[in-house]
């Protein structure tokens, strides 16, 4: 098969020859149609991430079909289209696992990070951190439900029921989650970087009541506030947005240091949370969900071997919505 391999971080990824993995017992052989390319691919590639297994095959917004089937798998039938998240396996029996909170497990592994992922033309994943995805969405329409979706609603969940919800940084995870807020009758401000008006202009036409830069503060208080964007700076701003009582959620796997700020912001019972992965019941509720309002996913395709370029683009901000890799045979 063909894969896109990260060798050393910080260092382009490589399109190689594989051999075609094998499902160990309870693994599905997924056939990849698409795979999403999320800001968390970023941060693996940079070496922000640091429990990477090397080499790697990155990718953890994967849909397919399955083509094989390991002799303990029940779940899923040859040829049935399936879904893998960032969440790979966890070990089952402890704490966290039996406290229906397996995000948690200190025994967890993800894909596209300890496990190999979906820039390649196939991949294995463990049957229980596989989905059926909804006929509604074509392959590269649903990528980006499973980790900009997933992770996105999880933070909404946490926001509570206020009504006034602050978003900062509309990407990928933004511009789902957004359409999920307006479906629920919140009021959305939206805060992009200084000067970037196409993505307020993006938030805008998604139903944001007002939209901004992120250094400013918007016109109402606001109830609660996601941070999508990994910069610990906005915090402290958005701390400063929200109301007391209020929360803010800090939605990403890395962040960069949080400055210090004074405790007054704080102060009022207002709350700074985090969000750490997605669990099973997240994906299942989720993706029943996103049928039903419907979400409308902006993709951007690419070619398996176009992976840095898609990456690239990310990174500088050259688009609006998911980047996708659309995988077909021979890359």
């Amino acid at each position: 098969m063909k894969a896109m391999v990260l060798t050393t971080p910080r260092t382009a990824l490589q399109l190689r020859d594989l051999p075609r993995p094998e499902p160990a017992a309870h693994q599905l052989l997924i056939a990849v149609s698409a795979c999403g390319v999320c800001r968390t691919d970023l941060h693996v590639l940079d070496g922000e991430l640091t429990q990477t297994r090397l080499p790697l095959i990155p990718g953890h917004e994967i849909v397919g079909r399955v083509v094989k089937k390991g002799i303990a798998v029940e779940r899923f039938a040859i040829g049935d289209r399936v879904g893998v998240p960032w969440l790979g396996h966890t070990c089952g029996t402890c704490a966290h696992c039996r406290a229906g909170r397996e995000n948690l497990c200190d025994d967890a592994r993800f894909t596209g990070y300890q496990i190999d992922g979906g820039y390649a033309e196939y991949t294995v994943a463990d049957q229980r951190y596989c989905f059926a995805i909804p006929d509604a969405y074509a392959d590269a329409a649903a990528a980006p439900l499973l980790c900009a979706g997933l992770i996105g609603h999880r933070a909404l969940v946490m926001a509570g029921d206020g009504q006034r919800l602050g978003i900062y940084g509309f990407g990928a995870a933004a511009h789902i989650v957004a359409q999920v807020a307006h479906y629920q009758g919140r009021a959305i401000y939206a805060f992009s970087r200084p000067g970037d008006t196409d993505s307020q202009n993006f938030a805008r036409g998604l139903g944001a009541v007002w939209a901004g830069n992120s250094d400013t503060l918007p016109p109402d208080a606001l109830d609660a506030a996601i941070i999508f964007a990994p910069v610990g700076a906005l915090v402290p701003q958005a701390l400063r947005a929200v109301r007391k009582g209020g929360t803010v959620i800090c939605a990403g796997i890395h962040m960069s240091d949080i400055p210090a700020f004074p405790y007054e912001i704080l102060w009022g019972e207002r709350s700074i949370r985090s969000v750490a992965n997605l669990t099973r019941a997240d994906a299942e509720a989720f993706l029943a969900l996103a049928p039903k309002i419907p979400i409308r996913t902006a993709i951007h395709a690419y070619p398996l071997h176009q992976a840095n370029e898609a990456l690239a683009d990310l990174r500088d901000g050259r688009f609006n919505g998911a980047a996708v890799l659309q995988v077909t045979p021979g890359g």
